[in-house]
């Protein structure tokens, strides 16, 4: 390889590490912006935690099952990859809350759980009577001050009662992030909310001060949720397809095992300089004449060259690559907890799920009922892609923080407990056609008191040229993870108005 300074450098060099949502919007973020980009995957298929299958013949998400439509970016980036026509809003209303012996209808005016409309929430009938005093009380306190972040079960809890944080916050916070409300972050977690307290005196008029503003945004008319026709998990592979079309390169069976330093000149800042011209080598080669690479990726049999990197991994995975590298930011990926679940898939027959389920998309479990499911969704009833005549998708999931032992429980025991629970809470006696159980260790990072400042430090430790993102970043949400793919691309790019300073 040549150490001559080219007149016109080609196009930088970018290698995107993971293939999940985030690494795959990354790629094709930096596709857009004239990067040379080659993708490296570990596992043996593509998107994460987004993953489509089938059961009994018919198609089901075995991961992640929603795009949240009032962000833009997860829809956005569907129909640029050609599923445009395939997206679908929920068909279905109405999810409920099993609690206190039976279920309860969601109280409507509450922002992940935090109540702002007090007469929704005495309709729903989820608090006690001494529960719902108590709510009533808060206007009695000095006012809420959260200060620089605080745990929002905690908060709550003193504000308005414990029955609150164990009854609607925390099994709202364990659909997102099988955590423990009790440990969670405010500010990383309802943002929102956080926001609204520095105005609001009290946390009911917080809540509804942003039920306020999310019903004056433009967003609010259309679809809260979307799906996708035949399972959210076909995103992955569609974006991959225009990575490939964009003439990305994605390989699979790709763990790295190193990432290092290459030479770090200011001719090698000139091979990185965004939408440079020159025509692309092939996938993972140096373009000809060009300096040394700024990086070098040792992946199985092969080595990459890179003019600048993508983290798109979890906490440990980043930890390892990057300890040599940036040892304080290793040790901030040290210290993020995941949390572990699993989904139990069922195909039901449909006369008999349809004769005895109740209406609604299904409900979510408060961890303080001692149950063995965290939620259950009717999925036949919310997407009608799902299912077909003869059989009824659900989905039952289990799984929190701390709690590994349920997980090492085998599939015929996770389907059983999920089918006393579920007859405990709706009466359905319908025995499965099929069944299926999927596993996702340490899927889900815990946005803990703190979380915030340590995903600052963590980006303000890397080296220049090296960029993260995913769930651990910004919001462990579709749309949440495609925008940190977009600003990680951006700020490689040079982009204005992005980090790349």
């Amino acid at each position: 390889m040549s150490s001559a300074q080219p007149a016109e450098p080609g196009p930088p060099r970018v290698v995107v590490i993971g293939g999940g949502i985030a690494g795959l919007a990354a790629a094709h973020r930096l596709l857009a912006g004239g990067a040379q980009v080659t993708v490296l995957e570990a596992g043996s298929r593509l998107g994460g935690k987004l993953h489509a299958g089938e059961l009994a013949g018919v198609p089901a998400d075995l991961g992640a099952e929603a795009l949240l439509a009032r962000r833009p970016e997860a829809v956005a980036l569907a129909r640029a990859v050609g599923l445009g026509e395939a997206l679908q809003p929920v068909a279905a209303g109405g999810a409920a809350v099993w609690t206190r012996g039976r279920l309860r209808p969601l109280p409507g005016g509450q922002v992940m759980g935090v109540p702002g409309d007090l007469d929704r929430l005495a309709a729903a009938e989820v608090l006690s009577p001494e529960g719902l005093a108590r709510v009533a009380r808060e206007a009695e306190l000095p006012p809420a001050e959260p200060g620089e972040d605080v745990a929002i079960g905690a908060f709550v809890a003193e504000r308005l009662g414990a029955e609150v944080t164990d009854r609607l916050v925390e099994p709202l916070l364990g659909g997102v992030y099988a955590g423990d409300a009790y440990r969670l972050s405010m500010r990383a977690a309802v943002p929102q909310l956080f926001a609204a307290l520095r105005e609001e005196r009290t946390l009911l008029g917080a809540a509804r001060a942003v039920q306020s503003r999310g019903a004056a945004a433009p967003a609010a008319q259309g679809p809260v949720f979307m799906g996708i026709e035949g399972g959210v998990g076909r995103l992955p592979s569609a974006v991959a397809d225009a990575v490939r079309a964009a003439g990305g390169e994605i390989v699979l069976g790709a763990e790295v095992a190193s990432l290092e330093r290459g030479a770090d000149s200011p001719g090698a800042a000139a091979a990185a300089a965004p939408l440079a011209s020159g025509a692309a080598p092939k996938p993972g080669e140096a373009p000809a004449g060009t300096v040394p690479a700024r990086w070098r990726i040792l992946a199985g049999d092969r080595s990459y060259d890179a003019d600048a990197v993508v983290l798109a991994v979890p906490a440990a995975a980043a930890a390892r690559l990057v300890r040599g590298l940036a040892p304080q930011a290793a040790a901030e990926f040290d210290g993020v907890r995941y949390a572990s679940m699993a989904l139990i898939t069922l195909a039901l027959p449909r006369a008999e799920a349809e004769a005895q389920l109740p209406g609604g998309t299904g409900f979510l479990v408060p961890p303080v009922d001692g149950r063995t499911i965290k939620a259950s969704t009717f999925s036949s009833a919310k997407w009608r892609w799902a299912g077909d005549d003869d059989l009824f998708l659900l989905r039952t999931s289990v799984g929190r923080i701390d709690d590994e032992k349920t997980l090492e429980r085998d599939d015929a025991d996770l389907v059983a407990a999920s089918l006393d629970d579920l007859r405990a809470a709706t009466g359905l006696a319908a025995r499965p056609v099929a069944s299926r159980v999927s596993r996702w260790r340490s899927a889900l990072p815990q946005y803990e008191v703190g979380h915030g400042a340590r995903v600052a430090r963590i980006r303000g430790a890397l080296p220049a040229g090296l960029a993260v993102c995913g769930a651990l970043y910004d919001g462990v949400g579709i749309p949440a993870c495609v925008a940190s793919a977009h600003r990680a691309a951006d700020e490689l790019l040079g982009r204005p108005g992005t980090m790349a300073a």
